[in-house]
């Protein structure tokens, strides 16, 4: 896999965590493919035009240990922890992009609310 693979994917999600990305039904409409799914922290599953009619939660985020695996040749999924500064929580994240229309559309998303801190990840 190539860093500027990874880069990109990487720029693609933290778009899709920014709070000037995530207030804009126009930008998210940009990044979320037309199926995509989400399974969000609360248990509740969510579909594209859900989150782009009734809004996305709006929180100051931090990423770390962001990983990739390439699952085929246009798919690919990542996974990463979260630091919600808003709500002083934590997540565990998986996101699965897809190659669609020449570019990386989110495809799913899923966020688990977890115990862990940045200082125990390694």
């Amino acid at each position: 896999m190539t860093n500027n693979l990874i880069n990109q994917i990487r720029e693609l999600e933290e778009a899709h965590l920014n709070l000037k990305v995530r207030e804009s039904p126009e930008e998210l409409d940009k990044i979320l493919a037309d199926d995509f799914w989400e399974i969000g922290s609360s248990g509740m599953i969510y579909d594209k035009k859900e989150c782009l009619e009734l809004g996305v939660v709006l929180s100051q985020m931090t990423l770390y240990n962001y990983e990739i695996d390439r699952l085929a040749e246009d798919v690919v999924l990542a996974t990463y922890f979260i630091e919600d500064q808003t709500r002083n929580r934590h997540t565990l994240r998986s996101s699965i992009w897809k190659f669609i229309d020449d570019r990386w559309q989110l495809y799913f998303h899923q966020g688990t609310i977890t115990q862990l801190r940045v200082k125990d990840l390694t």
